[in-house]
This record gives C-alpha cells, structure tokens and sequence, in this order.
C-alpha cells in the first residue's frame, strides 16, 4: 500500500507528455516506438508502373526498398524478357541494382517482381518458387499477369504510373 504523495516522476509518468510540452509527443521516439512525425516523413508513396507487354498492359506496385527505388531511376526501360526454367520471365537491366538493406533472398509468388542480384537481372514470376538466396522483393503485379504468361520471348516497356 502507498502512502504520501507519489513522487514527481510518478506523476510524470501518468501524464500526457504532449500536455507538458506541446507538439512534443508527435517527435519522441520511446522504447523502441517512432513518434507519430517520424512514422509520417517514413511514409513514401507506393510507385505504381505499367508494364506493356507488347500492346497489353500490366500494371504494378513496387515495394518501398532501396532496389526499388534503383530500378524506377531507369525508368523508362524497354527490353526483351525470355522464358527461364517454366516459373518467370527475365531479362538483363542495364546495369546492375543497389542491394542496400535487401534481405539475404526471398521466396517469390506468382506475380511477384524481383531482382536476381548473382546474374543483375529483372525477373516476373509466373509461378510460385522456392526460397532463393540473391533474389530481392521488388514487387507485385496488380494486373494483367496473363500477358506475361506465354511462351517465347516478349518485348516489354516499363514506365511509371504518374499519379
């Protein structure tokens, strides 16, 4: 049982720190949190791109990574994708990709937009594959993956979508 007065870090701890200093809860990073500011300026718009598939359109949404980011600073891009092994379209960019932050690899959907850093090229799944260490989440495709989805090589241009 407590007694007397609580002491003043009890009480500080019991008020709205935003009523001792205005603003200032919108800016304070505790215990591991972000404050409401710095989860806002995290905030980044997710890039939406279409893909034309040889007059078909496809469009997707890229992940907020820094690969991502490197990929849409060479749009637009246009080249040929060609089948590999039955499971996604590839194709060679023209340089390699930052893998700043990437994760060791991924386990890719159908649908899903990578980079295969090993050989520096761009990769559209058309199935589900297994865990490959080197792949980089880039993506998803919102639409259209049946324009992808048939045999012999395909020409393609990659653009933003501008909002």
């Amino acid at each position: 049982m407590m007694t007397g007065t609580p002491s003043p870090a009890l009480i500080l701890a019991t008020v709205p720190i935003d009523t001792l200093v205005p603003g200032y809860a919108d800016t304070v990073v505790t215990a591991g949190r972000e404050g409401k500011r710095e989860a806002r300026d995290r905030e980044v718009k997710a890039m939406r791109i279409r893909i034309n598939v040889e007059g078909r359109p496809v469009t997707a949404t890229l992940l907020e990574n820094e690969t991502s980011r490197d990929l849409a600073s060479l749009l637009p891009l246009t080249f040929t994708v060609k089948d590999h092994a039955d499971t996604e379209k590839i194709s060679d960019l023209p340089r390699k990709l930052t893998t700043a932050g990437a994760p060791a690899g991924c386990e890719p959907s159908a649908g899903d937009l990578a980079y295969y850093s090993p050989w520096g090229n761009l990769a559209v799944f058309l199935k589900d594959f297994e865990y490959s260490r080197g792949l980089v989440p880039l993506g998803k495709l919102d639409s259209g993956v049946e324009a992808l989805n048939r045999p012999g090589p395909l020409r393609v241009t990659i653009e933003r979508i501008e909002d």
